[in-house]
């Protein structure tokens, strides 16, 4: 057994697990993180970082539970106890799931040949946090409280942000929640309804992820590996659903917006000063 890379998966997983529901990019801090340790073959390292977002996104599942299950329960039936729309959630999801599903499976190969890249990563972090300022120095009339209430017009134009997220470095999190931010939910809605949008994204990008590379993980190693990164990830982004919702209920994202540019800073000052490059 490899303990290095048992060590490795697991500081993958706590990457994964805090910045998965942040607005700043999960996948580009991945990519870094994988590129600075060396970790893995490129293809195992491509499907690990797809993969291991399944830890985060069962975090979801497992704390949002009775209003998942009640949305469900509600589009299937158009039945559920104390909403007044039962069937609004499941269907805003739907409707905000297929622009991303369709651009990704489309472009997923020119994604990660093309766009896994230090610069690119780099300009994507600085560009969202401009949008996180503007999203957040602009206002605009709250019509959605909660994520039940958000409309399909706007799930529809949401969906349509996320598929900004196909870029590396410009975070799912963080191209859903400010443009839920800027079509007029409070910052509560916008957090909840990114969190619950992860749940058809990810799992389909993990499936199709495993179906791609379905021959890299060749060894009970290679899948206690990857195990070790989705249940810490798991573990982590329990705690950090947790803080984010408390957060935005007192405070705005503008600290997330500094953290991008920073970030963004960094790696274009390591790549053009020192010649940094991502690993093939």
């Amino acid at each position: 057994m490899d303990i290095l890379l048992i060590i490795k998966a697991f500081i993958m997983g706590v990457v994964e697990g805090i910045t998965e529901f942040l607005p700043i990019s999960s996948t580009g801090y991945l990519i870094l993180s994988a590129d600075l340790m060396n970790f893995w073959t490129k293809e195992k390292r491509d499907l690990f970082i797809v993969v291991i977002q399944l830890g985060a996104i069962l975090a979801v599942v497992y704390d949002y539970w009775g209003r998942l299950w009640n949305a469900f329960v509600g589009l299937v039936t158009g039945k559920a106890q104390g909403l007044e729309k039962p069937r609004q959630l499941g269907l805003s999801l739907i409707i905000a799931t297929i622009p991303v599903m369709v651009l990704g499976v489309a472009f997923s190969d020119f994604i990660e040949e093309k766009l896994f890249h230090p610069v690119v990563v780099a300009v994507m972090l600085i560009l969202g946090a401009i949008l996180i300022i503007y999203a957040e120095k602009s206002k605009r009339p709250i019509i959605a409280q909660t994520a039940e209430q958000i409309d399909f017009k706007t799930a529809l134009k949401i969906g349509l942000c996320q598929c900004l997220a196909l870029i590396p470095g410009t975070s799912r999190s963080g191209s859903t929640i400010i443009g839920a931010l800027l079509f007029g939910t409070s910052r509560t809605a916008a957090t909840e309804f990114s969190f619950f949008l992860g749940l058809p994204v990810i799992f389909g990008a993990a499936l199709l992820g495993l179906i791609k590379h379905k021959d890299a993980l060749q060894t009970s190693h290679d899948w206690g590996v990857l195990g070790v990164g989705v249940l810490v990830s798991f573990i982590v982004a329990l705690l950090c659903i947790r803080f984010m919702v408390a957060w935005v209920s007192k405070k705005d994202f503008m600290i997330f917006a500094y953290l991008r540019i920073i970030t963004g800073l960094i790696v274009l000052v390591a790549f053009f000063g020192f010649g940094y490059q991502l690993a093939g």
